[in-house]
């Protein structure tokens, strides 16, 4: 049975949601279709990359995503259509398909819109049923698509790297308030590099460990962990982590206009700075 996986900001409050489902029965009905997040925050193209990464690469081969992001960011001419390790992705081209797979995609196609129709969420979402259900039928990519098309790409967010220190933005917020940093357990052990290392927030607290779960601290004491997607992470056993030292997730809306940093008179930190130092 085909499998189908949704992702989008579109959020599940009115029908949008089911009436996308529904397009693609209509071309197929024995597909199986998996919600993994109608919840992403608009304009944040780090937090869809991430969710977007993590989710894709525990499905099987031959799996269909369906991603609508920010899908009207950009022109709207066309949609793109990638064939990448086996899995095919359908979204908008606005760069978030660089940046969920941190490289160019293997094969990747455009999916021409009608010039003249009005472009809605459901009619772009029904050229990509009518591709995927053309795919499950045997059609190749290029068959499905125009394969002359120049995507638009956009880099993955990356930390900075210093000389004794690693700073990484905070690419994710989750329903604990847990904040998890683009800092993955490898750059951080190359940097490290054997010494000791600070994580240091405002009000002078400091994390100084790596945790193997929450169970390592005392309930309400903070720790830093690698999590399930191998990135950092800063939680507080039972508590806030995020309220507590003043965190919020990067945006590249809010880093254009610093004002919004400020919000009832209170600096929020969207990076995340681990010093390393000689033993």
């Amino acid at each position: 049975m085909p499998l189908l996986t949704i992702i989008s900001d579109i959020g599940e409050q009115d029908f949008l949601t089911g009436a996308i489902k529904g397009q693609f029965l209509r071309y197929q009905q024995d597909i199986n279709i998996i919600d993994i997040t109608h919840s992403l925050s608009a304009f944040n193209y780090p937090q869809a990359a991430y969710v977007c990464r993590n989710a894709i690469k525990n499905y099987p081969t031959g799996t269909f995503h369906l991603i609508l992001v920010n899908i009207f960011d950009e022109n709207l001419d066309h949609m793109i259509l990638a064939e990448h390790n086996g899995h095919f992705i359908g979204c908008a081209d606005n760069g978030l398909l660089t940046m969920i797979l941190e490289e160019m995609p293997q094969k990747v196609v455009k999916l021409e819109l009608d010039k003249i129709a009005q472009k809605s969420t459901l009619f772009c979402t029904n050229v990509f049923a009518k591709a995927f259900y053309e795919l499950n039928s045997g059609k190749t990519i290029e068959e499905v698509g125009d394969s002359n098309v120049n995507i638009i790409v956009k880099n993955p967010l990356r930390p900075v790297i210093g000389p004794d220190y690693i700073e990484g933005q905070i690419i994710f917020i989750d329903n604990f308030e847990n904040v998890i940093v683009n800092i993955n357990k490898v750059e951080f052990e190359e940097n490290r590099k054997g010494k000791k290392f600070a994580i240091i927030f405002k009000r002078d607290e400091m994390i100084d460990k790596i945790s193997e779960g929450y169970s390592d601290v005392a309930e309400g004491e903070k720790l830093a962990y690698f999590n399930s997607a191998g990135y950092l992470e800063i939680a507080i056993n039972k508590g806030n982590a995020a309220g507590l030292f003043g965190l919020q997730g990067y945006s590249e809306k809010q880093q254009q206009s610093i004002q919004q940093q400020y919000l009832n008179s209170r600096l929020f930190y969207q990076t995340v700075k681990v010093f390393f130092i000689d033993q």
